[in-house]
């Protein structure tokens, strides 16, 4: 029996004949023309109908704390690690725990309905850990969320990193992640991506290591991962995030980096909102772009994924939560934009990234998943130009925001989208 009905909705791999796409038990039950009535009825009204979003970076342990204790003054990178490290001693789980659900909603009325944070366990209470260890729990079925042990001060180059490392996967992690351009030694970030590969391979956990975000055109250690990807067996299971530095890259090792990437299955998640403020600090003119060579990964079959990363931290003092606007700006820093690489940037929000999440289904397909997004524009392309606030997000079927005159609702309830305080 049908629950839901949408008609007269637009799927971009259908081309532009609108369509019906009825829902039954959490799925889609079909999709076609004119089909029999049943449940709630929705009229799309030719508007685009894609996969929900799945949103592969971020750091909800420390969102929302933008101004604390103060500003960062410069805006760059280092600044914002070390007002982090005097924000850590005051978190609370309680804290903590209200941040991090209040951007989860944000990101809920944007169409996300699946999440991997990053959670720095430099920390020896991992009261942030434990906050949304709990919050992963209650947000179960509604929205998934997936944590990565992040060392934002290094394994090695951290007291006791690697006791912290262990007890965060003990407690139940998700991935494990790493820093090694932040060891003190080359010597000891190659070790580091050894150990964390070492682990997800013996405890089954996926990888996601902030790799190479430097413009340190020697900083190389996505070549040691690729390289323990493939001899630990965990092809497929493994995400480099960032790699900005192989934007200094000369062309013959990017080229042969890129193909053993793509042998060892690398999955990679590129951040712009962040990136494109945060490198490049030490140029003079010409000052580089300083992301990752996206378009060469793409090329060679890599699945790339575009991450949202920060919200109003002490990294990057603006963002909301919507993987679009991040998308919006990669189209022009990596400069995607003709005709044949812009179905990329959907992709790049959605299957793809969804593909690093373990999920193998997420698309509009006769029997995968019912998380979708109902759009009042009929194209990605037009989504992209406007930017337009989401008329309905359905996660397993049900309706869990929608537009409410010039807000959202989400949950049943108004969405506040005021920051703290």
């Amino acid at each position: 029996m049908t629950d839901v009905l949408i008609r007269n909705a637009r799927i971009t791999a259908r081309g532009a004949e609108p369509c019906d796409v009825a829902i039954a038990g959490g799925r889609i039950a079909a999709i076609g023309s004119s089909l029999p009535g049943g449940g709630t009825e929705i009229d799309a009204a030719g508007g685009l109908l894609s996969p929900s979003f799945v949103e592969l970076h971020c750091h909800l342990d420390a969102t929302l704390t933008a101004g604390t204790p103060r500003p960062n003054r410069s805006g760059t990178l280092w600044e914002g690690i070390a007002l982090w490290a005097e924000i850590k001693p005051a978190l609370t789980e309680e804290s903590v725990y209200a941040r991090a659900r209040k951007t989860l909603l944000w990101m809920l009325s944007h169409g996300v309905t699946h999440v991997r944070t990053h959670v720095d366990v430099c920390d020896p209470s991992l009261v942030a850990l434990r906050a949304l260890l709990r919050l992963r729990e209650d947000l179960r079925g509604t929205l998934d969320l997936q944590l990565v042990a992040f060392p934002q001060e290094g394994i090695y180059a951290f007291a006791d990193g690697e006791a912290l490392m262990r007890e965060a996967i003990a407690l139940g992690v998700d991935c494990i992640g790493g820093i090694p351009h932040f060891e003190m030694t080359r010597e000891d970030g190659v070790r580091s991506v050894e150990w964390v590969l070492a682990q997800a391979r013996e405890h089954g956990r996926r990888v996601d290591i902030h790799c190479d975000e430097t413009d340190d055109d020697q900083s190389r250690f996505v070549e040691v991962m690729a390289a323990q990807t493939l001899r630990q067996g965990v092809s497929g299971k493994v995400t480099a995030s960032h790699l900005t530095a192989s934007h200094g890259y000369n062309g013959a090792y990017a080229g042969k980096l890129i193909g053993y990437m793509a042998r060892a299955g690398l999955h990679v998640v590129t951040n712009p909102l962040d990136n494109s403020v945060l490198q490049g600090r030490f140029d003079g003119y010409p000052t580089r772009r300083g992301h990752a060579r996206i378009k060469e990964m793409l090329q060679a079959g890599l699945n790339v994924a575009c991450g949202h990363d920060s919200v109003m931290d002490p990294w990057y003092p603006m963002g909301d939560g919507d993987p679009l606007k991040a998308a919006f700006v990669l189209m022009h820093y990596a400069q995607i934009i003709g005709a044949d690489e812009r179905p990329w940037l959907f992709r790049m929000l959605t299957d793809m990234p969804a593909a690093a999440f373990g999920l193998s289904d997420h698309a509009i397909a006769v029997g995968a998943p019912a998380d979708l997004i109902l759009w009042d524009v009929p194209t990605e392309d037009e989504a992209l130009r406007r930017l337009p606030p989401r008329r309905a997000v359905f996660r397993n079927g049900v309706l869990v925001a929608e537009r409410e005159g010039a807000g959202m609702r989400v949950l049943g309830e108004a969405l506040d989208v005021s920051p703290p305080g």
